[in-house]
């Protein structure tokens, strides 16, 4: 888990750009990050087993 204080300070507009960093929108972690989910890899895998991120399937072969 993220502290409060980094998750509050990575919400503010950067000087530049380049230095947003993006977080997990559940736990606030910044690396592992899944742009297309908008979550970090443990939070997403903890979603989709769940069945709460549709058209995700764990897979088979």
């Amino acid at each position: 888990m993220a502290r409060r204080g980094s998750i509050v300070k990575a919400n503010r507009k950067p000087k530049f750009a380049i230095r947003t960093r993006n977080r997990c929108k559940v736990c606030g972690r910044p690396r592992a990050f899944l742009r297309k989910f908008g979550l970090c890899r443990i939070c997403f895998r903890n979603l989709a087993l769940g069945g709460y991120v549709p058209g995700v399937t764990k897979a088979s072969w």
